[in-house]
């Protein structure tokens, strides 16, 4: 079972990182790895996930962390979980990642994620250079979001990936549907990210403070239809990878994702809808976002490689019946 450690926040600690502040109670983990645990969603501060290394605690703070990157007390449980790979070699594998699976587990989920799948189908056949909980994995996207992700079976390649995400070599390109029409209809987004102060678990732009974030967009398509609200087919290649970044930045420009139940609009009111489009826009689960492409160099094999996916079944549905009222 994990091991659940709770601690009260006294006078002597009131302000310190919330990193500083665990590392100095646990002797056998280094702050690295403590830091892992935070980033994780393995941390609560009064009941409430935190996931930022650097937060302050206050006084009377009630923490509570469980400690799942201790390999001698936890092990992550393998299961046996479908996982669509594109591509498969002695370095690394391509995942085409459905929309509804969390990356790795966390607070909440620790048994019906992508990593118990890669446990159980490659054992310790992977990178482990971001610690137990995290094994091969290189970078995520979010549960609601489908598309490709590339997995480390060893940490030179994960070295060398993280080197390219990290020099922004990467390329990657998402396809989403979203409200209305952006303005300039193809442009960059360049803002601050940083962690929103209303709730801390979701993003927000920034003026002051958080950290840089690019997106470059396109618009593909626009759909006009006398009984379905202006929509467009937008496509998105990252130079940063921040945390929500393209829901962040879409929102910001006032062109929320389709679906997108976090940065979206709530609690829509149609004058008048056509009744499939609304009867699909009702099932439709979790936000119109698909990361379709990934391109990189192969950390071993020195050339550049690069992997397309299509896109799911209920993104493709939603896209052709916009295709098919607008005509």
């Amino acid at each position: 079972m994990n091991k659940t450690i709770k601690y009260f926040v006294n006078q002597a600690d009131d302000r310190k990182r919330l990193d500083i502040f665990l590392s100095y109670r646990i002797k056998k983990l280094t702050r690295s790895s403590i830091k892992k645990i935070i980033e994780s969603g393995n941390v609560l501060i009064n009941k409430e996930i935190i996931n930022i290394p650097s937060k302050k605690v206050r006084l009377n703070d009630n923490i509570i962390m469980n400690l799942l990157l201790s390999k001698s007390e936890n092990k992550i449980k393998p299961k046996k979980i479908n996982l669509d790979i594109s591509y498969e070699d002695e370095d690394l594998l391509i995942i085409n990642k459905s929309k509804g699976m969390v990356v790795h587990p966390g607070a909440g989920n620790y048994e019906n994620t992508m990593v118990n799948a890669l446990i159980y189908k490659y054992k310790n056949k992977l990178s482990d250079l971001n610690g137990s909980l995290r094994p091969g994995i290189v970078h995520r996207i979010d549960k609601s979001t489908s598309g490709l992700l590339v997995v480390a079976k060893n940490n030179f390649t994960h070295a060398g990936l993280s080197k390219q995400f990290s020099n922004h070599t990467i390329k990657r390109s998402y396809l989403c549907l979203v409200w209305g029409i952006l303005r300039p209809l193809a442009g960059k987004i360049e803002t601050l990210i940083k962690r929103s102060s209303k709730n801390r678990k979701l993003m927000s732009v920034s003026d002051i403070g958080g950290k840089k974030a690019i997106t470059n967009y396109k618009t593909i398509n626009t759909f006009y239809s006398k009984d379905v609200p202006k929509i467009s087919l937008v496509e998105c290649k990252l130079e940063t990878g921040r945390t929500h970044q393209i829901r962040v930045h879409l929102s910001h420009k006032g062109c929320s994702i389709l679906g997108d139940k976090q940065y979206g609009k709530k609690n829509i009111k149609f004058k008048k809808i056509d009744p499939k489009f609304f009867e699909y826009l009702k099932k439709f689960d979790g936000q119109a976002l698909h990361a379709r492409s990934l391109e990189f160099k192969h950390p071993t094999r020195n050339k550049w490689v690069s992997f397309k996916s299509n896109l799911p079944a209920d993104f493709k549905k939603m896209l052709d019946l916009l295709t098919n009222l607008a005509s």
